[in-house]
């Protein structure tokens, strides 16, 4: 086993990740990015469709062309980039375990670590649920705009929120068709934006259902959905078939604190952020010391937002390695946060600021 010692270790090469390295490496840094996949960018480069918002958040451009501008400003500043290689094990004194190819082992000490892993889909049970053709809305999504496959030909959606009306697009872009969007909840989740134009294309909505049972042999050859009523109880002769071959699960995520469980961080349970995230303070500070964390791990909100809290990240992470003068790195954060309070505004976004006030109020509880 070999040992070999950098400034700052990042974790994840998504949109957290890649801004956390450019901000540090700015700064003078010597910075290693890792990933477990063959290529960086995380979620950018299944995001085909464009961003909204402000012209300062991209507005108008997709997120394909944000991740291969993020990759070339890591190329231009040199970062080392680790790819095909599992993080293994975190230790609070800033050791990391990786695996590369899955065969070479090898021990990394860092000064300071940004655990920037994202999340993971979540997924719920019904009767053959177990079948072929049943996978989450990501998947479906990297089939589609990574692996250039189309998963299915007739494809029912389970989840209205954000991810399933896109990739419910994008599905039908590729050639596929929805024959619904099944939502539990009384309302629709995802913005407007993207519910209209799956709506304009036909695509039937069905609040206040969900699956009953898939049915098939090899693989899904149907779907049965039911009405649910305000105690989210099946209403009996309420049962609608589907033909489909298909069923994408959109029904939410879960950040991947794994590591930073290991690591010995505190933590906090917030729903609306996906469960059990790590405690950090306005600087992504975690409550163990040299450790950060950016993007979905602390709590899932949207790209945008991931690249705005890997930001903060480099930059904190800089100023406390002594790189940067710490009134001029007060001055960065402060107008970083100022973008993520635009962010985190109006119908959608006031929760995901309560929430993250939460975290952070925990954080100065907790972090010195």
């Amino acid at each position: 086993m070999t040992k070999t010692i950098y400034d700052v270790v990042i974790i994840g090469a998504g949109p957290a990740g890649l801004a956390a390295s450019i901000e540090a490496s700015k700064a003078g840094a010597k910075v290693l990015l890792i990933d477990e996949n063959n290529k960086p960018g995380g979620q950018l480069f299944k995001q085909i469709h464009k961003f909204f918002g402000s012209r300062e958040h991209k507005a108008g451009t997709r997120g394909i062309n944000i991740g291969t501008e993020l990759l070339k400003d890591t190329e231009e500043l040199d970062i080392d980039v680790m790819l095909n290689t599992e993080v293994c094990g975190l230790t609070g004194d800033k050791k990391l375990w990786i695996v590369e190819n899955k065969e070479k082992s090898r021990e990394i000490q860092a000064d300071k670590i940004i655990v920037a892993t994202g999340a993971f889909e979540n997924s719920v049970q019904f009767e053959g649920w177990e079948l072929p053709g049943v996978m989450g809305a990501g998947a479906a999504q990297t089939m589609i705009n990574l692996n250039r496959v189309l998963p299915g030909q007739k494809v029912l959606m389970l989840g209205s929120g954000n991810v399933g009306v896109i990739v419910s697009y994008q599905l039908m872009q590729a050639g596929a068709e929805v024959v619904a969007i099944v939502e539990a909840a009384p309302s629709l989740g995802g913005y407007g934006v993207h519910t209209s134009k799956v709506a304009r294309a036909g695509v039937p909505f069905y609040t206040s259902h969900t699956i009953k049972k898939a049915y098939g042999t090899d693989r899904v050859e149907k779907v049965e959905i039911v009405e649910l009523d305000s105690n989210f109880k099946e209403v009996e002769g309420s049962e609608k078939m589907f033909e489909a071959d298909t069923i994408c699960l959109a029904v939410g995520l879960t950040p991947m604190i794994e590591l930073v469980h290991l690591a010995g961080c505190e933590f906090t349970y917030i729903a609306s952020m996906g469960g059990y995230v790590p405690v950090h303070d306005r600087c992504m500070r975690t409550t163990v010391d040299g450790i950060y964390v950016a993007g979905d791990v602390s709590g899932i909100e949207e790209a945008s937002t991931a690249m705005e809290e890997g930001r903060l990240a480099g930059i904190s992470v800089a100023c406390d390695l002594g790189l940067v003068d710490e009134e001029k790195a007060r001055t960065r954060m402060d107008e970083i946060w100022t973008k993520l309070d635009s962010l985190r505004c109006g119908q959608f976004g006031e929760k995901r600021r309560t929430a993250k006030s939460q975290i952070l109020e925990k954080g100065k509880e907790l972090i010195v």
